[in-house]
């Protein structure tokens, strides 16, 4: 079975650490809510809380790519959109 798979950081200044966690819940209920999210998990780091560990996981390319146009009109992204992210995405 095909799946898509995304690791990484999503790294900000302590100003927006604020910001991502309120925005946060929604985002992750709403992805997790997606067809063909698998696995979507973003936790902040216990050692800098300007770090939050990405996992997502989707059941091919054609849920992931509906993730990202999705994300791209979200609430999330307009907050989120200037902070810094370092991705790996496997399966593509």
């Amino acid at each position: 079975m095909p799946r898509i798979t995304l690791t990484g950081t999503l790294i900000c200044v302590p100003d927006d650490v604020d910001i991502v966690t309120e925005a946060l819940p929604a985002h992750v209920e709403a992805s997790r809510a997606e067809p063909g999210c698998l696995d979507f998990e973003i936790t902040q780091s216990g050692d800098d809380p300007c770090v939050f560990h990405v996992r997502e996981a989707f059941s091919d390319a054609a849920a992931f790519e509906a993730h990202q146009a999705r994300t791209r009109g979200s609430e999330w992204w307009q907050k989120t959109a200037h902070i810094p992210r370092d991705y790996r995405i496997e399966g593509l």
